[in-house]
């Protein structure tokens, strides 16, 4: 029967019994249970004892009791230093508060607090955050910015211990750079190609000032967002971007023709020149050896005047009359003068050598021309006799 029970004696389950029926009395409870935590380690006594029996060995079995659950306990108190660090992760072990190492990934172990702590501290994660603020430019023109900061933690002692709040040293920093980029720099480098170099210069100074702060932060990126201008004067600013698109559009379109015809007037220049240089070596070529020929011919004149000078007259009555469409003969006894239908014998499909053509006048014509040409040679000397 339960001692709460009706007809269980009322019996108090410490060990007493009462009449009333209140609570039990709480410091009653605390003293009972000292008793019974100091009758567990008081042990039994030693069979065999003195006196029968009696309790000469308690004391020794009580303080190798105390020994036993002290080890156990310095032991569960040790394995409480074994910790593992993640790959992504960094320990920072600090003794009494004060930074001693850090650790890298894998397992370890620590002296177990209170005279050593471990805090892990994950240094691939990457915490972003975004800066939107209407800015002042250099040419006194007042711009839209908006971007966003990246930055994972390099270095876990410099960010627990050197900076009180590195989060937000790193948005102010942020803030305070992005306003002086801005403000040196022009609108319309800021809206077209500078967003570029804007962005990585504010990375570059925000960094910068992470060092000298000893954040332990780390600037991955900054991504900024196309600027704009307000919207109250929004229209104004499409149509300057509309019209220095139509510039650019234009430049390029001179460019491609002036590609297309720059190489064919270089080409066209150089084809001259060529032709120049030709004509110029073949002038010097013919004027060499109408030179070399002069220098031939004055050699042989002063061997031989007569006939060299013979020689010079045949050749050139030879080239006179051999471009001539008409014929002279001369007949003997006589100052007749005989025309050849030269234009027509020339009109044939199969011209006759000059010869047969004068053949084909008449018997006496071969006979003429062979005392024709005798005359011209007789001709030619009474002239240089003269």
């Amino acid at each position: 029967m339960a001692w709460n029970e009706p007809g269980g004696g009322n019996k108090d389950p410490w060990g007493g019994s009462s009449g009333n029926q209140g609570p039990p009395d709480l410091d009653e409870i605390v003293r009972k249970l000292q008793a019974r935590v100091s009758g567990l380690l008081s042990g039994v006594k030693k069979p065999g004892g003195p006196g029968g029996g009696g309790s000469g060995g308690g004391p020794d079995l009580s303080m190798r009791a105390i020994g036993i659950i002290v080890a156990v306990l310095f032991i569960g108190w040790l394995f409480t230093g074994i910790y593992i660090v993640d790959p992504a992760e960094r320990g920072v072990i600090t003794r009494f508060g004060a930074y001693t190492k850090m650790t890298e990934p894998g397992p370890h172990w620590h002296i177990p607090w209170p005279i050593e702590t471990v805090q892990i501290v994950n240094v691939d994660e990457i915490s972003s955050f975004s800066h939107k603020a209407l800015m002042l430019t250099k040419d006194e023109n007042i711009v839209d910015v908006e971007l966003t900061v990246q930055s994972r933690i390099q270095d876990a002692a410099n960010y627990l211990f050197q900076d009180q709040s590195p989060d937000k040293t790193l948005r102010d920093a942020t803030e305070t750079v992005v306003r002086k980029t801005i403000g040196g720099s022009n609108l319309d480098f800021i809206l077209t190609e500078g967003r570029s170099a804007v962005a990585a210069t504010i990375r570059e100074r925000v960094q910068s000032l992470m060092d000298v702060y000893k954040t332990g932060l780390q600037v991955t990126s900054v991504n900024m967002q196309p600027a704009k201008p307000p919207d109250q004067v929004k229209e104004a600013f499409d149509d300057a971007i509309k019209a220095r698109e139509d510039k650019e559009r234009l430049e390029n379109k001179a460019e491609a023709y002036a590609n297309e015809i720059l190489p064919q007037a270089r080409g066209e220049a150089a084809r001259a020149t060529a032709e120049a240089k030709a004509y110029r070596d073949r002038v010097i070529a013919e004027a060499q050896g109408q030179a070399s020929r002069f220098t031939a011919v004055l050699g042989e004149y002063t061997q031989a005047p007569d006939v060299t000078r013979e020689r010079l007259y045949l050749e050139t009555m030879e080239q006179v009359l051999g471009e001539s469409n008409m014929v002279l003969l001369d007949v003997p006894n006589g100052n007749s003068l005989m025309y050849l239908p030269l234009d027509q014998l020339m009109k044939q499909t199969s011209p006759q050598p000059r010869t047969s053509m004068v053949d084909m006048t008449d018997g006496t014509a071969s006979s003429g021309s062979a005392t024709a040409s005798t005359r011209v040679r007789n001709t030619s000397r009474e002239r240089r006799s003269r």
